[in-house]
């Protein structure tokens, strides 16, 4: 009988994309307690769930006690069928959410896809186009889970970025302390900080960054007054309903 337990995750950073993922998930595997997986992507409750739980938990070595793993797929927040399928198989897994102010988030994306070449339209189009792009879409994913929806993924500018939306629906299978919930911003702004919240949150020593790379932080070119203004007014109730759903201020 060895101290080693089954390859899985301890932690799963879910999202939000374009938030800092990257950059935390980097930051933590420095820590000399944390074992990264295979990838820092692993995407298996959204792209490859197909692969079976198997396949999954060979993303990750077998672990004495003395270590944790966990890994950072930001599909993970806002597809439909993910909360579920992890709670299936880990119920107790300690849950990680970084948000970003959503405008910001949005232009990123948006600049994200069409560096890609998954983007054709200007700004404004793929805004305006994003409800019709998405029609059915989600309810097909319901219906079928082998259904993938290119729209979704990709197009989903707006959706994202209504984190009130998502947390809730993910509050419906885990309990509120099992998330930690993140503003971006004081990643960016104090990583040492952050990276402490969240290996207080783990129950690992503190630790000092050697290095603050900012990982995957996609520059984008200035957007006009008028879209970043059409934005912030979409936006904005649903940041303050997710500030009294939290009960946390967000410097959006």
């Amino acid at each position: 009988m060895n101290n080693y337990q089954q390859s899985q995750p301890d932690f799963i950073i879910i999202g939000a994309q374009k938030s800092g993922t990257t950059s935390l998930y980097q930051y933590l595997i420095q820590h000399p307690q944390i074992v990264p997986a295979s990838q820092k992507e692993v995407h298996f409750f959204d792209l490859n769930f197909a692969k079976g739980v198997d396949w999954y938990q060979q993303q990750f070595k077998a672990l004495s006690q003395d270590f944790i793993t966990g890994e950072a797929s930001p599909y993970y927040i806002f597809h439909p069928l993910v909360a579920q399928r992890i709670y299936k198989l880990y119920p107790q897994v300690k849950l990680i959410a970084l948000l970003r102010n959503p405008v910001e988030r949005a232009i990123s994306h948006y600049y994200h896809e069409v560096r890609l070449g998954f983007e054709k339209l200007g700004l404004e189009d793929a805004i305006a186009q994003e409800s019709a792009r998405l029609k059915g879409e989600t309810a097909k994913m319901l219906a079928d889970e082998n259904y993938y929806s290119y729209n979704h993924q990709h197009y989903t500018y707006l959706s994202r970025g209504i984190y009130v939306e998502q947390l809730k629906h993910w509050m419906q299978f885990f309990p509120k302390e099992q998330f930690l919930v993140l503003p971006s911003e004081e990643l960016y702004n104090q990583p040492n900080i952050v990276l402490n919240q969240v290996l207080e949150f783990l129950e690992l020593p503190s630790y000092q960054l050697t290095q603050y790379d900012k990982y995957n932080s996609g520059e984008y070119p200035e957007v006009s007054p008028e879209i970043r203004q059409q934005l912030q007014a979409y936006f904005q109730p649903y940041n303050r309903e997710l500030e009294e759903f939290l009960g946390e201020k967000f410097v959006w």
